[in-house]
């Protein structure tokens, strides 16, 4: 398998996926502008997806696909397709409970996830009346994803990270198309949701009936397969939740702040994505099947050096981006989202928020590449232990920061605790003699510095020669922005080859040395 060319593939689809859900969170703002009803539905999404990414793509992936790399690599094809068919038995019968309890419980988990609504009793009903509605797009996704990482595993990525287009290109075609048709308006977005879910699921059975894993699902509690994913996903949901929890309580306190501030967050949330969702979540894609296969041959050599890789790639990317993130804040908010309902004060609150956020971006997506090595040598308990470390550090900082900082001491807060996690992650590798770093970090880190700040240098200048960022139509701002944008990652790019840097000299030898063991 080429690793860079499904990278690659991945990296950009996922950014074609990201800039289709930022046409529409643009027609959201524009539509429904910020306040309320775009409050409630926000926390109404943010519930099932709160626990698909706890139990579908989080723990569930994480616990499943090392396990089923090992049945592919040295069970019977029936015996795999009998494994698969148990997971996917269970998985379902534990989504229909999870499913009907979110459904009449919804007035309990809107008191709970948003307290502040309890007092605005027409938020609080409109919020309670949308979680009912998107509540069973949990089960479509995570059926979804566990599709996702079965195709994963058998090196089929193009289809798992095109489908995430078919929930924006729904809830844009309802926003746009079919909001007139209910009411209030935004239930239109809650029904997209569903099926968006439903669309992503259906499109990926074909690919799996190709590979011959598709399979009629059935109970068995006590086979083996199904034992250990459950016991490896236990501590899991374990691990991967401390994040979610600390973005629902996150959204506890917002919900008591001023009405917006779930929306300012959300906005910036969204940007803040674009770099995580193409460069963390492809690498933790690309590298969990490689490196729980490198783990099960016992071949720590190749181990070490694809996390040597991920990591590498990942400081390459995602410190330009950050840098862009924090710079470019107000220019990205005005451009995207001024539009409608969404005012100047808005642009001001969330280009706050986005800046707070940027300064954990480098982390969050270190993060993904450091537990997927985790993950892949079945060693969970050691980032359970680091994640509840995290989630006391990140209540605490939540605490201090809110009062003065209001919505964006809440981005703040989770900003530095991904800082705090990405480093006790990697304490913990090292002390386990899991990875060796290869030589030449130094000079590498000092190559990425200089040319971070050739870049930052003319990003303030071009900065300052497009200072209004009201000025012109909608498309004139959109091609000031992308100019400026790609004239810094072109300056940014050109400099690491001016003082010695070559992608292809730093990523080929272990990616050669990775082939010649295989």
């Amino acid at each position: 398998m080429n690793v860079l060319k499904s990278l690659f593939i991945i990296s950009v689809i996922t950014m074609l996926s990201r800039m289709l859900g930022f046409i529409r969170d643009i027609l959201i703002a524009r539509i429904f502008g910020i306040g309320m009803v775009t409050d409630a539905f926000f926390i109404a999404f943010k519930l099932p997806n709160f626990l698909r990414k706890i139990f579908a793509e989080g723990a569930f992936s994480q616990a499943f696909i090392p396990i089923l790399v090992e049945y592919k690599e040295r069970k019977e094809n029936l015996v795999t397709r009998t494994f698969i068919a148990c997971i996917s038995g269970l998985l379902i019968l534990l989504l229909v409970i999870v499913v009907l309890f979110g459904c009449f419980a919804a007035p309990w988990l809107v008191s709970i996830f948003a307290p502040g609504f309890i007092d605005i009793q027409e938020k609080f009903v409109l919020a309670t009346n949308l979680v009912r509605v998107i509540f069973p797009y949990i089960f479509f996704i995570s059926l979804s994803s566990l599709i996702s990482s079965i195709l994963n595993t058998w090196n089929n990525f193009f289809l798992p990270a095109l489908t995430p287009m078919l929930l924006n290109i729904s809830m844009i075609t309802f926003a746009v198309c079919a909001n007139f048709w209910f009411q209030p308006p935004i239930m239109a977005l809650a029904w997209s949701v569903i099926l968006g879910g439903i669309l992503q699921l259906i499109c990926q059975l074909p690919s799996l009936n190709k590979i011959g894993m598709l399979t009629i699902p059935h109970l068995d509690f006590f086979d083996v397969g199904v034992l250990r994913v459950l016991k490896s996903m236990g501590i899991a949901v374990l691990a991967v939740s401390s994040n979610q929890i600390s973005l629902i309580i996150n959204t506890v306190f917002s919900s008591f702040l001023v009405s917006g501030s779930i929306s300012w967050m959300y906005y910036a949330e969204r940007l803040m994505e674009l770099p995580t969702g193409i460069f963390g979540i492809s690498l933790s894609t690309i590298l969990l099947p490689l490196l729980s296969r490198s783990f099960s041959d016992k071949n720590f050599y190749e181990y070490s050096c694809l996390i040597d890789w991920g990591l590498r790639v990942c400081f390459i990317l995602s410190l330009p981006s950050a840098v862009l993130l924090c710079v470019l804040a107000k220019p990205l908010v005005t451009v995207l989202f001024r539009h409608g309902g969404f005012s100047t004060y808005d642009v001001l609150m969330t280009q706050y928020a986005l800046i707070a956020y940027s300064i954990g971006l480098v982390s969050l997506i270190l993060v993904k590449v450091l537990s997927s090595a985790f993950y892949s040598s079945y060693n969970i308990k050691s980032t359970v232990h680091v994640a509840f470390i995290v989630l006391v550090v990140t209540q605490c900082m939540n605490i201090i920061f809110i009062g003065p900082l209001k919505h964006v001491g809440l981005s703040l807060a989770i900003g530095l605790g991904a800082c705090c996690h990405a480093g006790l992650l990697y304490w913990q590798l090292r002390k386990r003699r899991l990875f060796y770093p290869r030589p030449g970090w130094l000079k590498f880190f000092f190559q990425i510095f200089l040319a971070l700040g050739m870049m930052l240098l003319v990003l303030v200048i071009l900065c300052l020669i497009f200072i209004d960022w009201m000025y012109g139509s909608t498309l004139y701002k959109f091609v000031r922005l992308i100019g400026v944008i790609l004239i810094s990652i072109i300056t940014y790019f050109v400099t690491l080859w001016l003082v010695g840097v070559r992608l292809k000299d730093f990523i080929r030898p272990i990616l050669l040395s990775w082939i010649k063991n295989k």
